[in-house]
């Protein structure tokens, strides 16, 4: 895709997540692994490393823009990788991926909110903190528009999660049923 004068890995990194172009994604985490092989360096903290330090010109980094985009899969390529900072600060709001995320929610029809709600989750799931609070001090849950009671629901979940630290039943009905204690 990219020869010797095309964009860089971060430039490419960056447009991924803003088109959730996922083919593109992988192909340059992979090129980035290859690379720090070649190169006699660990090909986990150099994609890390690369992915950590790769900002747009206002100061958003990639999971900022993904998520500020609904990129959805391209979110899930970058959370799976081993050392990517997830609560990135970015340089003008001090907005963490979380708040893009509802703001990208924000942004969409009211009967498109549905559809955003996953970005939101998954950013939960990978551990994102949803008690930090930006530049104007406000936490992501204070961003939800308030007609929005099930993305409110779903930040307030992840807050009091985060806030007992883990030790949180998850009620999903997507597992198994019945008891746990039985051991082989």
């Amino acid at each position: 895709m990219a020869d010797e004068d095309g964009a860089s890995p971060r430039e490419l990194i960056l447009e991924a997540c803003r088109r959730d172009n996922t083919s593109l994604l992988e192909e340059t985490i992979a090129n980035l692994a290859s690379a720090a092989s070649k190169a006699g360096k660990n090909p986990t903290e150099y994609v890390a490393e690369t992915l950590n330090k790769a900002f747009d010109g206002v100061g958003n980094g990639c999971l900022h823009l993904a998520a500020s985009y609904g990129s959805y899969d391209a979110l899930d390529i970058l959370l799976d990788q081993e050392g990517v900072e997830i609560d990135e600060i970015d340089r003008m709001e001090k907005d963490t991926p979380l708040h893009k995320a509802v703001r990208y929610v924000n942004s969409l029809d009211k009967s498109d909110w549905a559809s955003g709600h996953p970005v939101v989750d998954i950013l939960l799931d990978a551990g994102c903190d949803p008690r930090i609070r930006n530049k104007a001090k406000l936490k992501p849950l204070e961003l939800v528009d308030p007609r929005n009671t099930e993305l409110r629901s779903i930040l307030q979940k992840g807050e009091f999660a985060m806030t007992a630290g883990g030790d949180v039943v998850n009620e999903d009905d997507d597992g198994p049923t019945g008891s746990a204690s039985d051991s082989d």
